[in-house]
């Protein structure tokens, strides 16, 4: 399992456009969407770390089928994620675990240092998106600001980007585990944030960790997180990689962390949600 640090930089370098392919025919590129090999309801294995049990209108696809699914659309693969979403992918949620160790969750939340951290990181990761071909991007501010909840060990954050000429939303769930944690990115546009939080939340309800692997499983002599939860919504990680020597180590967690899917570039989620609305049918429609 990959390393991971939620290093704001990553909220820019690893956006990326979302629109159909331009030498792609409608009907072709929805007949490869459509050939993935989509699962319905049931129980379904994201990592060997948890598993997640969707009802009627969600489907998953696991990671081979989720790669397919980022290189149709233009972006990054990412070998260990799956992703969950409405038949007609009105909105898409993407999980990977990371393998960080046990992060302590006795850590206090200041949301506006944590914001002015991650604004601090535009300059540096608008020129990594310039070399890679893309727009700027800007840090609106909180869609939704972090939050901790200690009975569910879930953290939860929204942030909102714009390019000058919209906006669109990344949100953040961190499910926190003994060995690590799980991330679930839900893509979707400012406008439908509400209604498609309420649907990503009800599905991810199915999701559990594998007995062993639970935060509650925790023992004596587990690998203890180097970052607290600060750290897993901004470049905290960053500060506390070379205070604790951690450097050379943090270069390597960078490259994996810009390739974590950050789809929803202003506009770019919300044009292929309306495709795929207009090619698949009404939201949770089944195949």
């Amino acid at each position: 399992m990959r390393r991971w640090v939620g290093f704001s930089i990553a909220l820019f370098v690893a956006s990326a456009s979302v629109a159909k392919p331009v030498s792609a025919a409608p009907d072709s590129f929805e007949k490869q969407v459509a050939a993935l090999p989509w699962e319905g309801a049931g129980k379904h294995g994201v990592t060997e770390r948890g598993t997640i049990t969707l009802g009627a209108g969600t489907r998953f696809m696991g990671p081979k089928g989720t790669d397919e699914f980022l290189k149709l659309t233009g972006n990054l693969p990412e070998e260990t994620t799956s992703m969950i979403a409405p038949a007609n992918l009105g909105w898409a949620a993407f999980y990977s675990f990371n393998d960080i160790g046990y992060v302590k969750d006795d850590e206090k939340i200041d949301a506006d240092a944590l914001l002015s951290d991650i604004k601090d990181g535009q300059e540096a990761g608008n020129e990594e998106r310039k070399a890679q071909g893309l727009g700027p991007l800007t840090v609106v501010g909180w869609a939704v600001p972090p939050h901790y909840d200690p009975a569910t060990h879930n953290l939860e954050y929204g942030i909102t980007l714009g390019d000058g000429s919209g906006s669109n939303v990344n949100y953040h769930m961190r499910m926190l585990g003994r060995r690590g944690v799980m991330d679930a990115t839900l893509l979707t546009s400012a406008q439908t944030l509400q209604s498609d939080l309420i649907a990503f939340r009800e599905a991810n309800k199915g999701f559990a960790f594998e007995a062993d692997e639970s935060y509650a499983a925790f023992k004596d002599g587990d690998k203890i997180s180097e970052y607290g939860l600060a750290a897993l919504v901004s470049g905290g990680a960053a500060a506390a990689a070379m205070k604790t020597g951690l450097f050379a180590g943090l270069l390597k967690m960078l490259a994996a962390s810009w390739k974590l899917i950050m789809l929803a570039v202003v506009a770019g989620w919300a044009a292929l949600r309306g495709f795929f609305q207009g090619l698949l049918g009404k939201p949770n429609e089944e195949e």
